[in-house]
């Protein structure tokens, strides 16, 4: 069975949520998603030097962020361009705010089973 998260005309299946949320889930990576908020378009030497690690490893990091949708990939001449996309970060925000809100709300106590 395949469930959908619905929030504002947005559906998002279950295993997107949890690719994106699992992409998210090192410190790095919400680093270099935050380097790319402000920057925009950027190649792996800027993220580099804002975040001081190996070129290896932001490597690495920025094709998990690839890989999972959240940012979008480019080859530039010699250099691969990166950026946020600010659609996937948006339907992303949207289902886990709507999944919280239909798991939390308040006033609304768990039933037991």
């Amino acid at each position: 069975m395949q469930c959908n998260v619905q929030t504002r005309g947005l559906s998002l299946p279950e295993e997107s949520i949890a690719a994106r949320l699992s992409a998210l889930s090192h410190p790095a990576r919400i680093a270099i998603l935050k380097h790319l908020s402000t920057s925009g378009c950027c190649c792996c030497k800027d993220v580099v030097q804002s975040i001081d690690l190996a070129q290896s490893t932001v490597s690495q990091h920025l094709k998990i962020l690839v890989e999972a949708g959240l940012v979008r990939y480019r080859a530039d001449r010699q250099r691969s361009r990166y950026e946020i996309d600010p659609v996937a970060v948006a339907e992303l925000s949207s289902a886990v705010s709507g999944l919280l809100q239909s798991c939390c709300a308040p006033g609304e106590a768990a039933q037991p089973r």
